[in-house]
């Protein structure tokens, strides 16, 4: 597998756009995620949207025993070096233990730390030994100035390429709340600050055992993340979301992501203009 400057390339556009994190909650098969994939890419080449496919190859984190996790490591994490190499793309995956950063690593260009995992440092080290960049979701519980510690852990590791991901803090039971004010302050870390929109619209702990959404507010907390001068997106999608194996009730439906795109570009555009 070839390396990627990921850090250069995430900055890559030529007219200053985002870039864009963006696939299934959880790889389901290899056909679901390369037409995610193709999708993805023909809309953000046209828009000069850097971009890297997302794909979980597990999930851990699952509100009840029999929630679907994935289809297994090994043929998920093969599908993801098969989007990698059909569209020469990054890709990105979630890890959850420390003897899973050297496995994954050998498959993708990204690491990212689930948010209810932010502070384990063991997991953070192990992540930042590979020399893959790792992206940190700021967890719920978490001020964005705390942080500072998560990203300070992976460069004391050794290794300078790291993000912060904003995707929502916890308000109530069962709602996040977004707190834009969190993104520049996140970017004097000097790294790359990422808004996870969908995740961030999640309504979690619903006592059925299965998270709730709000898809229809997607493209709003998106253009104020863009406002605000968030670095990067980041947007779970599914050809059809009301069967998805996992986050369906907040993912986009992939028909939409072009349109939304288009628009989250114009917008871009205006903030560099007024810079």
């Amino acid at each position: 597998m070839s390396d990627i400057n990921l850090p250069e390339y995430l900055a890559s556009s030529p007219t200053g756009n985002f870039f864009l994190l963006a696939g299934p909650c959880v790889i389901e098969g290899e056909k679901m995620a390369l037409e995610i994939a193709e999708k993805a890419l023909e809309v953000t080449s046209r828009l000069n949207i850097p971009y890297v496919f997302k794909g979980s190859y597990r999930k851990a984190n699952r509100s009840r025993i029999d929630s679907f996790t994935g289809i297994g490591d090994g043929e998920a994490l093969e599908i993801l070096r098969k989007v990698r190499e059909t569209f020469g793309i990054p890709v990105v995956t979630d890890i959850h233990t420390e003897p899973e950063a050297a496995m994954a690593a050998e498959y993708v260009d990204m690491l990212q730390i689930p948010a209810f995992l932010c502070r384990q440092t063991t997991l953070l080290v192990a992540a930042a030994r590979t020399g893959r960049m790792v992206n940190i979701k700021k967890g719920q519980f978490l001020s964005p100035g705390a942080m500072a510690h998560a990203v300070r852990k992976v460069r004391d590791a050794g290794n300078p390429q790291v993000a912060v991901t904003e995707r929502g803090t916890t308000f109530g039971y069962q709602d996040l709340i977004v707190d834009y004010r969190g993104i520049p302050e996140m970017q004097r870390n000097g790294c790359p600050v990422i808004l996870d929109v969908t995740h961030s619209l999640q309504q979690p702990n619903q006592t059925v055992g299965v998270t709730g959404g709000r898809p229809d507010m997607i493209e709003t907390v998106a253009r104020a993340g863009i406002a605000v001068g968030c670095d990067g997106i980041f947007i779970e999608t599914h050809q059809n979301p009301a069967v998805a194996k996992s986050d369906g009730a907040n993912m986009l439906r992939l028909d939409l992501l072009p349109g939304l795109l288009e628009r989250l570009t114009v917008l871009r555009m205006a903030v560099n203009e007024i810079k």
